[in-house]
């Protein structure tokens, strides 16, 4: 008789087993809360290098705009009172035409500004680097 009992919880045991498959509701809800963890942490740190990028991207067409401003006054001296059209005089001597670059003053003295993200960078004719402070003469 108490075989016959152990014989069958042995049965019973082997045939839960074999349906035990898949995950518990506990176990999903675990990986969904680390996955939700490790997205918080990383979604703020990709959005501050985005910035950092489009900063640095600004910076970069300042300078290409400043060496292809002072490029082409060079080559047109009488045209130094007007401010050139960025997007076909600028682009023959090597400023990207999608870059976005806006010159406040034509000749000698000139102040370049461009946005990035929330911060608008200035270069003037006498600056080295770019800078977010405003060049106004």
């Amino acid at each position: 008789m108490i075989s016959a009992i152990h014989r069958s919880l042995a049965a019973k045991r082997d045939a839960i087993k074999n349906e035990d498959k898949g995950f518990t509701l506990i176990e999903l809800l675990v990986v969904i809360l680390i996955i939700g963890v490790l997205a918080a942490i990383a979604i703020p740190v990709f959005l501050g290098q985005q910035a950092q990028a489009q900063e640095a991207a600004a910076k970069a067409n300042l300078a290409n705009a400043k060496i292809a401003y002072s490029a082409y006054l060079v080559s047109n001296p009488s045209g130094t009172a007007t401010v050139p059209d960025t997007t076909n005089k600028l682009e023959s001597l090597g400023f990207p035409k999608d870059g976005s670059v806006t010159i406040e003053a034509g000749g000698a003295s000139f102040c370049l500004s461009a946005v990035a993200g929330t911060t608008t960078w200035y270069l003037s004719a006498s600056d080295s680097a770019a800078n977010n402070t405003d060049c106004a003469p």
